[in-house]
């Protein structure tokens, strides 16, 4: 064997050695196989989902998912065509809104959370050519902009919601989802909880009536869009012709588009938006069904997120869930069953450390922990036994309070209701703040999801500078230093932040169990690898030379 040889195999060998060290850093690859999971379902979750499909494939798992609406996953679930789904709503077995009821067979399927979030009127709105990012909208205001009650920005009720503003007289085009999806059955239900009239009115003028009850299918009339998915949505509202629309959409559809979204009226009278920590105080408000003998057990009840009184409230707030088989049939066997359980134990602990990234609010401890049980009942599944404090959710203490929740800030007083309105802009522009003429703030950001261009996060502080033409400032709050832990950043200053584009999913890769960050796992990679290719040739060169003849 020539030395030349005996030096590039050792090379070869040390580069291997390397890349091995990488794998145990990042999170210790599995020894054995996996087979390939397919999954389809709900669009407002699909940015996290797609994003843990994307992660676990360093851990040699491979998950196809496909967000076509929580309608269709549910659909497909039932066929066997799928061996998950997702669903921002539980099986139908009695629709209010005349379709036909979903039968899942007793006993053959589980539900766990698997993101929270909040549901986001994401508009596309200019005065004088400049961008709007501060709209405010009350949520009778709201409901009646969605059913074509309200039809231009200049509305008198509008002006109420924004003093600071001059509104155009432009057309409203409310945009709507055309696909059978869980959003619309959230929004339907909230409207229908809380302004039961305007809704019934709309209903009955759209042929729908007598079945008013929520709808996944969202009716429409002569000047409202409908697209399929937040996908469908978020682009057409971005567009450059659709400017007058809004629509609505995960927050982090918002985030990736780098569009506004209105913030909406409390019970408390503070206007705010669904940034990680106003949703994660929220559904404090969220009653769960903690009955395991239930058929839609750990599921929610929103009626107290609707009406919570804390000034931090964003009504709109909700879980996502994955709906696990607990039976083998269609596409789904035990190997899978192995996969699924894998993954599903990755949504739950590693992928809930990237939730606030990416516009989401990572699941406290209470549906974390059920969910393990649940988990267990996958056919196949490897059983994990995971410690509550090796999860790192940035949501668990050892108390078992919510700290997201706990530290999450107040809104500013201008965004209370009054003659006051804050500049500070919102969604995937907060860092852009629009000139009112109320005298209002623009309110520093705070902790919450990044927009893609290094701004500062999403969430709200009361710390601005009253400066009615502040247009032009960037409203953050200082430098973004993220933890490693949770990647959130300390109240008060700006997120960077890992953003959707245009709903596509981040690569990021996540923390690994021990608490290192992405970008120091990766940084010590690089760095061994720069070594090791700088000494490992003169080493293995020394080595070679010596132990053969010249």
């Amino acid at each position: 064997m020539t030395t030349r040889v005996r030096f590039t195999r050792l090379v070869a060998v040390l580069l291997a050695t390397a890349f091995a060290g990488a794998s145990a850093v990042v999170g210790a690859a599995p020894s054995e196989s996996y087979q390939r999971i397919s999954g389809s379902g709900s669009s407002w979750a699909a940015g996290a989902i797609s994003s843990m499909a994307v992660n676990v494939k360093q851990f040699g798992i491979t998950v196809d998912y496909n967000p076509t609406g929580s309608s269709a996953g549910r659909s497909d679930f039932l066929k066997g065509v799928v061996d998950f789904a997702a669903s921002d709503i539980p099986f139908q077995f009695k629709p209010e809104d005349g379709s036909a009821p979903e039968r899942p067979a007793a006993g053959s399927y589980v539900y766990i959370p698997v993101t929270a979030g909040g549901t986001s009127f994401m508009y596309n709105l200019k005065i004088n050519g400049q961008r709007v990012t501060n709209l405010r909208l009350s949520g009778e205001n709201v409901a009646k902009i969605f059913t074509g009650s309200i039809t231009t920005w200049n509305d008198p009720a509008l002006k109420v919601d924004n003093p600071g503003l001059t509104l155009p007289a432009r057309k409203i085009v409310p945009v709507v989802r055309s696909d059978g999806s869980g959003s619309s059955a959230q929004f339907t239900k909230w409207m229908i909880s809380q302004h039961k009239g305007v809704w019934d009115s709309f209903c009955t003028r759209s042929g729908r009536a007598p079945a008013c009850g929520f709808t996944s299918f969202y009716p429409t009339v002569p000047g409202i869009i409908a697209q399929s998915g937040d996908l469908g949505v978020s682009g057409y509202v971005s567009q450059s012709f659709a400017e007058g629309a809004i629509g609505y959409v995960n927050y982090s559809y918002a985030i990736g588009s780098r569009f506004p979204v209105a913030k909406v009226l409390n019970s408390s009278g503070y206007y705010t938006e669904p940034t990680p920590e106003k949703v994660s105080v929220s559904l404090l408000k969220a009653q769960i069904n903690t009955n395991a003998a239930s058929d839609d057990y750990l599921t929610q009840n929103l009626e107290g997120v609707y009406r919570d009184p804390d000034k931090r409230n964003y009504p709109l707030s909700s879980y996502s869930y994955f709906i696990l088989p607990t039976k083998v049939g269609g596409t789904f066997n035990t190997a899978k069953g192995k996969t699924l359980g894998a993954f599903a134990y990755y949504a739950m602990c590693q992928a809930q450390q990237q939730s606030a990234s990416l516009g989401y609010s990572p699941l406290p401890i209470n549906l974390v922990q059920s969910s393990f049980e649940q988990i267990r009942k996958i056919p196949g599944v490897a059983v994990q036994d995971i410690t509550i404090a090796s999860c790192k959710n940035p949501t668990f203490s050892a108390d078992g309070t919510n700290v997201l929740a706990k530290n999450a800030p107040l809104p500013p007083e201008c965004d209370k209701q009054g003659p006051t309105q804050c500049a500070t802009g919102t969604g995937g522009v907060n860092s852009t703040p629009t000139a009112t003429a109320s005298g209002g703030a623009t309110a520093g950001s705070g902790t919450g999801a990044g927009t893609g261009a290094t701004t500062g996060g999403a969430a709200d502080t009361s710390a601005g500078t009253a400066d009615a033409a502040a247009v032009g400032g960037d409203g953050s709050g200082g430098e973004c230093v993220p933890d490693p832990d949770t990647g959130l950043c300390p109240a008060g200053s700006g997120g960077s932040g890992s953003a959707l584009v245009q709903g596509a999913v981040t690569t990021t890769l996540l923390s690994n169990a021990g608490g290192w960050s992405s970008s120091q796992t990766l940084m010590i990679v690089v760095f061994g690898l720069i070594l090791l290719l700088i000494l490992a040739p003169a080493a293995a060169w020394r080595h070679l030379s010596r132990g053969e003849p010249r």
